[in-house]
């Protein structure tokens, strides 16, 4: 149990400069038909995951940490924000990252391709949106085909504390135990390659609920019932993800309709494989919002907090976040759609599907994708996401949702600003450094230093987003003050950069240090 505690912290601390976040999908109906499988090939992940090796101490990391920055401050009296040491940069880590896939899957759980045979094929379909062009409706599908290996509860439980600290799974109440090991067995996959993948389309009913309205008023679908296979088989690593034109069927067109419609998307061959499309107007608004730490608790700069928010305790709302989005949901125009962007690897998004379809307005969702075939996608996947919606849907404007715990958010939201000046309505992030005091790291709002300051805001309560009038451009609640610096930012620590050069003076640096290493001892 020692030796298994040390592991547990030994990994944290690894992924505490280095992780990511989890998720979900509304319980699947039975659908006919057939996913033709071909002999699975399983391809190895560019990472490797062995619980037995690799991990540092806890002991090694903090006194790295100490002595690398006593040095580094020693040497410089003072720092520019832009040059302080990559943990301090590279902010907050995120969970489940680098989760094992393929061959490292099959190798931990001690199995072969024989063992798979009798399992069956099983389909994440992650919720997609459509788009309106010369050729008619275009539907972007996109997801996994894997297979899920039997494993004992003991196994799994073994698998599932790798992801806990200070606790194990029987150390938590049944619920929670019960999430932890569904979520274990959601990540512990197989996943197959060239499977040739079809899809059925039929008009979605409205959901009732503020939880579930559709997004700005949509309907159902009028038209649009019909069977395709897709055009290319899965990649190496299981993921589909392609455009295909579909039949209109009696569906409205995107450029002569103010509403979103709704078509259910089955996969064929599986019950996993169900999913809402959502077929947006060529104009109107899409929010795009992150999850974690804006939309639910997560904690994600609190190792021990963000995992077992993550992994095991039932996801909550942060604050009164739902009503907001509900009542965005009710008031804005009815071209107005929700886009839900997590940069979790898509083997544990269901978790997070299914708390938004039951809290939040129903939308389009993007997660991390498995395969890449360039490396500086994989460095910037949010980034490359955004350019994507926002380059399918060149008239349509976006107000972007976050907090400033993200690192890539940071870059990224005012980054998609200044690339797509008149496609961006507003951006709101939460300000947990001045919210939460248990996030110690900082955050750098440089980027968005030459934009209209009236087009942003930082945010401390759900309700400073009530009453602005986002359709006609008004961004910023007057009575919330701002703040910005155009630096290295930490409310907690009393760290604000210069907004002439965003200078810290060598005592804030080390007081930051000092105070991170503390939290971190605590913590861990």
């Amino acid at each position: 149990m020692v030796h298994q505690r040390a592991t547990q912290r030994a990994l944290l601390l690894s992924a505490t400069f280095g992780l990511a976040s989890a998720v979900a999908v509304p319980e699947p109906t039975a659908v006919p038909a057939k996913v033709e499988v071909r002999a699975p090939i399983v391809t190895p992940a560019a990472l490797r995951f062995d619980g037995r090796h690799s991990y540092l101490q806890k002991r090694d990391i903090i006194d790295d940490i100490k002595s690398g920055v006593e040095g580094y401050v020693e040497s410089i009296g003072s720092v520019l924000g832009t040059d302080l040491p990559s943990f301090f940069t590279d902010g907050i880590p995120e969970w489940f990252q680098s989760l094992p896939t393929g061959s490292e899957v099959m190798s931990s759980l001690g199995i072969e391709d024989g063992d798979l045979e009798a399992q069956p094929t099983e389909v994440l379909n992650i919720p997609p949106y459509a788009n309106w062009t010369n050729q008619g409706w275009n539907v972007r599908f996109r997801g996994n085909v894997y297979k899920m290996p039997e494993i004992s509860q003991d196994k799994i439980d073994d698998l599932a504390n790798v992801f806990l600290i200070d606790t194990s799974v029987e150390e938590l109440p049944p619920s929670q135990q019960e999430q932890a090991r569904n979520l274990t067995r959601s990540i512990f996959i197989v996943q197959q390659d060239d499977v040739e993948v079809s899809m059925s389309l039929e008009p979605a009913p409205m959901q009732g609920g503020d939880g579930e309205p559709g997004g700005g008023n949509s309907i159902e679908a009028p038209g649009g019932a019909q069977t395709l296979t897709l055009p290319y088989e899965t990649t190496e690593l299981g993921d589909f993800d392609v455009f295909v034109p579909i039949e209109s069927n009696g569906l409205l067109n995107g450029n002569e309709t103010n509403n979103v419609q709704r078509l259910n998307v089955y996969t064929n061959g599986t019950l996993t494989g169900n999913a809402t499309a959502f077929l947006l107007p060529t104009q109107g608004i899409t929010f795009i919002s992150d999850i974690d730490d804006v939309l639910r608790v997560t904690k994600i700069y609190d190792p021990k907090e963000g995992l077992l928010n993550s992994f095991a305790r039932p996801f909550t709302p942060w604050e009164n976040m739902p009503e907001i989005y509900a009542n965005w949901s009710r008031t804005m125009p009815n071209d107005t759609s929700f886009h839900y962007l997590t940069t979790t690897p898509e083997q544990a998004t269901r978790l997070y599907m299914d708390y938004i379809y039951k809290t939040y307005p129903g939308g389009s969702f993007d997660t991390r994708p498995l395969n890449f075939s360039d490396i500086s996608v994989a460095l910037s996947i949010r980034k490359f996401l955004l350019d994507k919606i926002f380059q399918t849907f060149p008239e349509r404007k976006f107000v972007l949702v976050a907090d400033t715990s993200n690192r890539d958010v940071m870059s990224a939201y005012p980054q998609m600003a200044h690339d797509y000046p008149n496609q961006v309505q507003c951006i709101f992030l939460r300000n947990t450094s001045a919210t939460d005091s248990d996030n110690w790291f900082p955050y750098d709002t440089s980027g968005f230093e030459g934009l209209n300051s009236r087009s942003y805001m930082f945010f401390v309560h759900a309700d400073d987003l009530s009453g602005l009038d986002i359709a006609n451009g008004q961004c910023l609640n007057e009575s919330i003050p701002q703040n910005v610096t155009f630096g290295v930012q930490a409310e907690v620590l009393g760290i604000h950069g210069d907004s002439a050069g965003g200078k810290l003076q060598s005592g804030a640096t080390m007081s930051f240090v000092v105070a991170l290493v503390a939290a971190m001892l605590i913590t861990l």
